[in-house]
C-alpha cells in the first residue's frame, strides 16, 4: 500500500506557502507528503565575471539538507569541508531547470540566487526544489518588475518537476523514500507548462526497462506536472 493510500498515478498531498522569509526577495515552503523544502530567491546586482559587459544576467542555485532532515543526523557539509557529489549534481539540476524558463538577457547584468534547503526528506527533494525554486524565482522577478529594476518580464514558461519509477513491475508517480529505495527504475522529470522537456534523469537501478515502461512513466509525470503547475498558478494569482 502506498503512503496516503494513493493510486499509482496519484501525487502525494502537496502545498506551497509563499512569503515565509521576510528578508528574501522571493520565498516559499513546498511540501510533498513528508518532504519539506524551503526555497528562496535573492537578487544580486553583480553578475559573474565572465558575463560582465555582455548585457546578460545569470541564475544559479544552491541545495542543502539540514542535519535533522533524515532519520539519522547528517553532518553539515560545511563541517566536512566539501560538498558531496550528490549535492553538486542536484543544485546544478535546479539551476539548469530554472535558467531554461527565463530570458537571462532581460534581467540585465544581475544574478538571481536560488537557495533550496531541505528541512525534512522523504524522497523527491530535488523535484520539490525545482518546483519551489521556480515559485521563489517568480516572486523575485515580480518584485523586480514592481520596483522597475527591469521593465520586461523575462519569464518564458512555467516549470515544475516530479519523480516517477517502477516498483515491483508497477509504474508509480511521486515516489516516497521507501518506494524510491525499492525501485528497479528511478526517474525525475522537469517539464514546462506546455509539456516541453527541460531534463529527464532516468536510471535502471536493478534491471533494464522498456520503451513502453518509459512512456508510462512519462505520461504519469506529465499529468502530475500539469496538476502541480495548475496549483502554482492558483497560489500566484
Amino acid at each position: 500500500m502506498r503512503s496516503e493510500d494513493r493510486k499509482p498515478n496519484e501525487l502525494r498531498s502537496f502545498t506551497i506557502e509563499t512569503g515565509i522569509l521576510k528578508n528574501s526577495d522571493g520565498s516559499c515552503l513546498v511540501k510533498f507528503g513528508n518532504t519539506h523544502v524551503i526555497c528562496s530567491a535573492n537578487l544580486n546586482d553583480k553578475c559573474p565575471p565572465w558575463l560582465r559587459g555582455s548585457g546578460s544576467g545569470w541564475l544559479t542555485a544552491e541545495y542543502g539538507m539540514l542535519p535533522g532532515s533524515t532519520n539519522e543526523r547528517m553532518r553539515r557539509e560545511s563541517v566536512i569541508g566539501r560538498q558531496s557529489g550528490r549535492t553538486q549534481e542536484i543544485q546544478r539540476l535546479i539551476g539548469r531547470s530554472l535558467r531554461a524558463s527565463i530570458d537571462l538577457n532581460k534581467i540585465g547584468e544581475r544574478q538571481i540566487l536560488i537557495d533550496c534547503d531541505v528541512i525534512q526528506a522523504d524522497g523527491g527533494t530535488r523535484t520539490a526544489s525545482v518546483t519551489g525554486g521556480w515559485i521563489a524565482m517568480k516572486l523575485c522577478i515580480d518584485l523586480m518588475l514592481k520596483k522597475k529594476i527591469i521593465r520586461i518580464n523575462p519569464i518564458i514558461e512555467q516549470v515544475a518537476a516530479i519523480s516517477c519509477g517502477i516498483v515491483s513491475n508497477n509504474t508509480l508517480l511521486d515516489l516516497d523514500y521507501n518506494e524510491d529505495s525499492n525501485a528497479s527504475t528511478d526517474a525525475n522529470f522537469v517539464l514546462t507548462k506546455s509539456g516541453k522537456i527541460i531534463e529527464i534523469q532516468s536510471t535502471a537501478e536493478g534491471k533494464t526497462f522498456s520503451k513502453e515502461e518509459f512512456d508510462s512513466m512519462f505520461n504519469f509525470a506529465r499529468n502530475g506536472i500539469d496538476e502541480i503547475i495548475k496549483f502554482q498558478s492558483e497560489i500566484l494569482k
